[in-house]
């Protein structure tokens, strides 16, 4: 594994499956003597929590429908 010139490194599947590991999940590094240690970080939101954090402080648009709001969740045109 190398690192990339930007400082990044790809923590492979096996690793992010075992410790639950999503995209833009937290993460902690302590060093310990000569190595590094991962792991995720405690207390942090979910990504469902995230989300609906999002939702609750979005300012609902006056005048549309259910049907109107639904199309504007799903995408549609």
């Amino acid at each position: 594994m190398r690192i990339t010139t930007k400082g990044q490194v790809t923590i492979p599947q096996a690793i992010r499956e075992r410790l639950g590991l999503l995209p833009y999940s937290e993460v902690e590094f302590d060093v310990v003597g000569d190595s590094v240690r991962i792991r995720k970080k405690r207390g942090s939101k979910t990504r469902g929590q995230k989300l609906l954090e999002l939702m609750r402080r979005a300012k609902p648009k006056p005048g549309l429908t259910t049907d109107q709001l639904m199309a504007l969740t799903r995408g549609d045109d």
